[in-house]
């Protein structure tokens, strides 16, 4: 009795492989579940229903996000729930006019927060001289990252959906003004979040084969990879045409985004602007 249901669960393991890789050679799971299938059918919404979060469901989903690993225990990460229309409006201007950002029920800012430990150390009268080093800064990107993407998953699975929003960092100055964040503390990125619009269909993203990000004890560089990346430049391509996208192909569009400092949103004054608001880099 259990053989059938194995073998109809693999073949959802296949198909929903092949959706996010649109390869022949998309691999086979042996194993399959619940939680596989909500990972592998991840997608970014920019299109959501006027819908407030069911009470309690942002509490949620920020334990879950607190669930992830984080560096030596820090926890040096936390985020902004915006919910204030006038406050999203202006966030969606420093991210370049983002209409999902205004349009989302809640907007997540998730931080690099080494506030957090300074006020500690300043509160026992103990020495923090290694919070303006580059890597504590590291360790709390990371860990906002790690953080985020949990509640990415949690938010899926009660029906949410939500796109991240980078644009964060074209005017970091203002952004921190507006949300007041104190010294020590860096918005990272932030993330739409609502309920998805049933009338706006939204595809599986494909993503490279895995020759081109699964290395073998060294790295390697070479036909394998070359031939994932012009394979899904060419789905890429009917990607962009299923969802009504210019047909420029992957290569072409992660090339426009590192040409040059002018295809950055201003992002190239990274480094001047986290030292401006007092976020050491030693």
């Amino acid at each position: 009795m259990n053989q059938p249901i194995k073998d109809a669960k693999t073949l959802e393991g296949a198909a929903a492989t092949f959706a996010r890789y649109r390869r022949d050679d998309s691999p086979k799971p042996t194993q399959w579940n619940d939680t596989l299938e909500l990972l592998l059918a991840h997608r970014s919404h920019r299109a959501f229903l006027p819908q407030k979060l069911p009470e309690g469901a942002l509490e949620t989903i920020v334990a879950a996000a607190q669930s992830a690993s984080t560096s030596s225990n820090l926890q040096v990460w936390s985020v902004v729930a915006v919910t204030d229309q006038e406050r999203k409006n202006r966030l969606a201007e420093l991210a370049g006019g983002q209409q999902h950002v205004r349009d989302c029920a809640v907007f997540l800012v998730w931080l690099s927060d080494l506030h957090r430990l300074e006020q500690l150390a300043k509160a026992g009268g103990r020495e923090a001289a290694a919070l303006p080093y580059l890597e504590l800064f590291m360790t709390g990107v990371v860990d906002a990252a790690l953080a985020a993407q949990n509640a990415v998953v949690a938010l899926e699975s009660l029906g949410l959906g939500s796109v991240y929003i980078g644009a964060m960092r074209n005017k970091p100055e203002e952004v921190a003004k507006e949300l007041a964040l104190p010294h020590n503390v860096f918005a990272v990125f932030g993330m739409a979040v609502g309920y998805p619009d049933p009338a706006v269909e939204t595809g599986v993203k494909p993503r490279l084969g895995q020759a081109a990000v699964l290395h073998h004890e060294q790295y390697s560089f070479g036909e394998a990879q070359l031939d994932a990346v012009n394979t899904l430049d060419a789905k890429f391509r009917d990607f962009q045409k299923e969802q009504n996208l210019p047909e420029q192909g992957w290569i072409r569009q992660v090339l426009s985004r590192v040409r040059g400092p002018d295809a950055m949103s201003g992002r190239h004054r990274l480094k001047e602007i986290l030292e401006s608001m007092g976020i050491g880099l030693k």
